[in-house]
């Protein structure tokens, strides 16, 4: 390979064809689709999405990488950071978000477009195993936690595929997976519900209430008595809190 992956970047990148046809089916992708990817790398993916959708926006912060990307009349390349890009300002809007993504973005790429962009119906992305797992992981889990909770109340999981490491170059040192998803419709006043639900995690070895007052959402108290709302002792931890309770929650602690 003439290109030199970027650790700092956390680049591997797809260079198995053979792994294309299972992300279109899981993507659902459809002729008139606008999609966007984060993390072309070489543009394998790229090149296969363009090929059967309408439009393609390709995210790359590598400015090295661009040359390698295809040039096709329906392909617009973003050279930049995905986490700082205006990605909702993209025209036309994508409908979906079909990407092996960075590891080191993976999960805030895909929580911060929960909301941030709304035109999203549907997600397929190729991250680390222990990453897909806890995206739709169950409460008391270990891999259960804020990022659970939030992915579960904006989407239901449409299809989960493992993905040998042999797919990458260079290949990682951690299993991966594809898992797609699609939209639901967002419980009202989501900003605010993200809030509760990543305070209630952020101190995983204390109760949930004592969590929220040490993030400065809510005192101790009032924490106690949502709960008891919802029939929960004072002494409960966040991961025992299925993601409707936190909703709940939320709405009682405003």
């Amino acid at each position: 390979m003439s290109v030199r992956p970027k650790k700092e970047l956390g680049q591997h990148f797809l260079v198995d064809h053979n792994i294309l046809g299972v992300i279109g089916r899981l993507a659902g992708l459809e002729p008139n689709d606008v999609v966007l990817e984060i993390g072309p790398g070489l543009g394998v993916l790229t090149r296969f999405l363009a090929e059967r959708v309408a439009f393609v926006h390709a995210v790359e912060i590598d400015r090295s990488l661009v040359a390698h990307l295809p040039r096709l009349p329906n392909l617009r390349v973003e050279l930049g950071d995905a986490l700082a890009l205006d990605l909702a300002s993209l025209e036309p809007l994508p409908r979906k978000l079909v990407s092996n993504l960075p590891y080191n973005i993976a999960t805030p790429i895909v929580v911060e477009s929960l909301d941030g962009l709304p035109s999203i119906e549907r997600w397929c992305v190729m991250v680390q195993r222990e990453v897909a797992d806890r995206f739709f992981a169950s409460p008391r889990t270990k891999a259960y936690g804020a990022v659970s909770v939030l992915i579960q109340l904006a989407a239901e999981r449409t299809g989960f595929h493992p993905v040998s490491r042999t797919v990458f170059r260079p290949p990682p040192n951690v299993d991966s997976a594809l898992v797609s998803f699609r939209r639901r419709l967002l419980p009202e006043s989501f900003a605010e519900l993200k809030l509760v639900v990543e305070a209630s995690f952020a101190h995983r070895r204390k109760t949930l209430p004592n969590s929220l007052e040490l993030a400065g959402v809510a005192s101790r108290a009032e924490a106690a008595e949502a709960l008891a709302a919802l029939g929960r002792a004072a002494d409960t931890r966040a991961e025992a809190l299925a993601p409707d309770e936190f909703v709940e929650l939320a709405r009682r602690l405003r």
